[in-house]
């Protein structure tokens, strides 16, 4: 029996529970047109919202506030234009994630494309998760100072914000720092030795949405010196827009997982972005999209989320991140297919690899849970660090309960770890509560509310340990946790239908703080059979009433295992729905995220 088993099902077994519901956003949706099932939708998903519903229901650029309005933009914008007419040699220092990624194309493309800088003006500088870690690193700024021609500007993207040593060091060599990022900023406030530190979160920036992506700080930072450019007569004002690029920012903010819930912005650029990349204009959406097959197309938020967003962060994981680069930039489909197969073939070690951490992440939350600790800190001593985001995604979901976990770091003596929160905690303010209880113990860290790193000396990890606790009970006080998944409630029979995907399709797109739609109901096994290469998947039919309909519910078992049910029997089920194509048909088939025995 394994440590999940052991525990008792208050543990193990989520909860499914209704959606909260705002009857002030529930009545307003539905007198602006909305059918019940939608307006109850929104009204589930935007709790004390009082802003216009449009922006968010049909989501458009000229909803986009301007990029004058970002703290340090205009400054930034200059510095950029200054060095692009005056020859400079600028270095691009992105994180290594995703949201990373997609900044750095945003960066280049317009230097290069709409811009005219010369390749070789250019030097890409992204770190080594492993080797360098996050952030503008020690090793990466030795890695700018060697550089020839050494860079006389440094544009950031999704990163710096909590750099001021190393930006200090750059500074001192005669090289100025322009930081764009979307991550909190120090209790000290923006780096002082930055030539400019545009970040929506700073207390004294008016940009209406503080939760936008880095990706899209980037965008509105290279928009921004485009219009300085045209203001100086230095592009003609025929020079194009940089539209094209939400492509790849619609895809750094779904695979960010910033709030896709109350923000207008985050909602029009992955609307707009999907748009465009279903045109297939880039070789890399070309290749993802023959790699998933015709039934994949077109292309939704979750392709970016379960599909495109983990290939790339696997290249990052296990290995330096240009592979990841190289396939987004891909001129030819016959490069971009190439790059993808490396990305390919590191997602499916990342997956071996998470399963193994995942199992023994489990069986160590055992011994913390049976203590009823609030939070869960985890240290794998041979784990892969690169994976520990996602093994912390992994407790979180499965004991509701918010989760670190660490491994062995580079530099000796040091723990390096990753975090990942729950609804009513904020991670971030949770690590910096830390830091002031145990300085020693949390001598780095950074994220948002959802999800953080640290850096914890080992021998401090106790004092770490019994502080971070302390920081996430005095945040969370009495909340009861146990793992939950939240549902829309039922459906009728008479709902079971594509029309009524068709409804839920209109509110999108769907992600973080933005829920797709999860249904639970009573269904009757009518038939099912194991599937997949190990056995691990259930396809099944289900009805309810008269209607009876295909449905597959992923990892339901572990291989070699029967299902602890059988033909005839009542499941209590919590669903999405989602259209099933085939050879150019289309059907409704229930996607089962958890079931019982009713």
């Amino acid at each position: 029996m394994n440590a999940r088993q052991d525990l008792p099902s208050s543990v193990t077994q989520p909860r499914l529970e209704p959606r909260p519901l705002d009857e002030t956003v529930y009545a307003r949706a539905q007198l602006e047109g909305l059918n019940e099932l939608q307006a109850r939708l929104l009204a589930s998903r935007l709790p004390g919202y009082q802003g216009a519903l449009t922006p968010l229901v049909a989501p458009s650029l000229r909803y986009l506030a301007h990029p004058e309005k970002l703290a340090d933009g205009r400054r930034a914008a200059e510095r950029i234009a200054q060095a692009v007419t005056e020859g400079e040699s600028i270095g691009i220092l992105t994180d290594y994630d995703v949201d990373g990624i997609t900044s750095h194309v945003v960066i280049r493309r317009t230097l290069v494309e709409l811009f005219g800088v010369p390749e070789a003006r250019l030097h890409s500088l992204i770190g080594h998760r492993i080797h360098d870690g996050y952030g503008i690193s020690l090793p990466l700024v030795e890695r700018t100072l060697s550089l020839s021609p050494r860079p006389t500007l440094v544009i950031t993207a999704d990163c710096g914000s909590s750099d001021e040593p190393r930006i200090a060091r750059l500074k001192e060599a005669g090289i100025d720092v322009v930081v764009s990022d979307h991550h909190a900023l120090a209790v000290e406030g923006p780096p002082g030795s930055a030539y400019a530190c545009v970040n929506p979160t700073r207390s004294d920036c008016t940009y209406p949405d503080k939760t936008i992506a880095g990706c899209m700080v980037a965008w509105l930072v290279m928009s921004l010196a485009r219009h300085v450019l045209i203001e100086w007569g230095a592009l003609p004002e025929a020079t194009p827009k940089l539209s094209p690029w939400l492509s790849y920012v619609a895809l750094g903010t779904v695979a960010d997982c910033v709030s896709l819930g109350g923000s207008p912005a985050n909602r029009a650029v992955v609307s707009q972005g999907l748009t465009l990349i279903n045109r297939m204009d880039a070789a890399c959406w070309r290749a993802m999209a023959q790699r998933l097959g015709q039934d994949s197309m077109p292309f939704n938020a979750e392709t970016l989320a379960f599909q495109m967003g983990p290939r790339i962060n696997a290249r990052s994981r296990l290995d330096d991140p240009y592979a990841a680069l190289h396939f987004m930039l891909a001129e030819s489909d016959a490069i971009a297919n190439r790059q993808l197969d490396v990305l390919d073939d590191d997602n499916q070690s990342r997956k071996a690899i998470e399963a193994d951490m995942a199992q023994e992440a489990r069986a160590l939350a055992a011994v913390e849970l049976a203590a009823d600790a609030t939070a869960l800190v985890v240290l794998l001593e041979d784990g892969h660090p690169g994976v520990q985001g996602i093994v912390a995604s992994r407790l979180v979901q499965a004991y509701g309960r918010p989760a670190l976990v660490l491994t062995r770091a580079a530099q000796p003596g040091m723990l390096t770890g990753s975090g990942r929160s729950i609804d009513g905690l904020h991670l971030r303010d949770a690590l910096q509560r830390t830091h002031e209880l145990a300085p020693e113990a949390l001598p780095r860290f950074g994220g948002h509310s959802g999800a953080a790193g640290v850096g914890v000396p080992r021998e401090q990890l106790a004092a770490f340990k019994a502080a971070f606790l302390q920081a996430v009970n005095e945040q969370l006080g009495d909340t009861p946790l146990y793992p939950r998944l939240w549902t829309d409630g039922e459906l009728s029979s008479q709902q079971l239908t594509l029309a009524t995907l068709d409804d839920i399709d209109v509110l999108g797109p769907y992600g973080r703080e933005f829920d797709p739609p999860l249904f639970e109901g009573r269904f009757i096994v009518e038939a099912l059979r194991p599937v997949g290469a190990d056995g691990s998947h259930l396809m099944m039919e289900l009805s309810h009433g008269p209607v009876t309909c295909k449905a597959i519910w992923f990892r339901a078992l572990t291989p070699g295992e029967l299902p602890s049910f059988d033909v005839g029997d009542t499941l209590h089920c919590a669903y999405k729905l989602n259209r099933n194509r085939w050879r150019g048909r289309e059907s409704l088939q229930l996607m089962v995220e958890h079931a019982r025995l009713a």
